[in-house]
């Protein structure tokens, strides 16, 4: 199960390069955001405060000092990889509110129940989560629900994921979703790709991101 986790999402890890249309906010026109999505924020603050919880689960997960930056290293694109999720869970929300899906407690918890029972527990769950997926265990039912409601959106569009067809209608859903919420990136972050519904990076040599221990690094 764990292979097919955001069946629909993993095709966006294979998108490099950016489409015309992109958008992107500078730190002047939005003070304080990392994006601003249908008119509503994420701020830099609510990026970091999940980046941590990724972090802190992995302190706490690994004891040896070496498999904790291995583990850091795996996962040195944290923030942007983040803020994508963040940005992406807004889209496929839109997209499921037009196409009138939903997804309820119970299915949610019906799917974590099914896995809990593969993976030999809730701990060893929400460890193969993070490992693998850099998903913190407090956001593991949201990752959940969001892998439940991509499956419902493709059903809802007769769109079949094994097929180059099916792919193109799923996202020709996302981007029509990313259209109306008008995604904004702050550079820093890089840009937001409106028709694969995908961030970007975009050579800002003059932003450098700053961890809360003062190290400088591209996240």
């Amino acid at each position: 199960m764990h292979r097919r986790r955001r069946t629909a999402f993993v095709l966006s890890a294979a998108i490099v390069a950016a489409a015309p249309l992109l958008t992107a906010c500078g730190g002047e026109a939005h003070p304080g955001a990392a994006a601003v999505v249908g008119g509503r924020r994420i701020t830099v603050a609510q990026l970091e405060s999940r980046v941590n919880e990724v972090r802190s689960a992995q302190r706490a997960a690994v004891k040896d000092e070496a498999q904790y930056e291995q583990a850091i290293a795996k996962t040195g694109s944290l923030t942007r990889a983040t803020l994508h999720t963040m940005v992406l869970d807004q889209v496929l929300d839109r997209a499921a509110k037009d196409a009138g899906v939903s997804v309820t407690r119970a299915d949610t918890q019906q799917m974590r129940a099914t896995l809990e029972g593969q993976a030999g527990g809730a701990k060893a769950l929400e460890t193969a989560w993070l490992q693998q997926y850099g998903v913190a265990p407090q956001r593991l039912d949201d990752n959940l629900r969001t892998e439940i409601e991509a499956q419902k959106l493709a059903a809802a569009l007769g769109a079949d994921m094994n097929t180059t067809d099916g792919k193109a209608t799923f996202w020709k859903a996302m981007s029509d979703a990313s259209k109306k919420l008008n995604v904004d990136l702050n550079p820093r972050y890089g840009a937001w790709d409106v028709q694969k519904s995908s961030r970007v990076d975009v050579k800002t040599p003059w932003l450098r991101e700053v961890t809360s221990t003062g190290t400088q690094q591209t996240a």
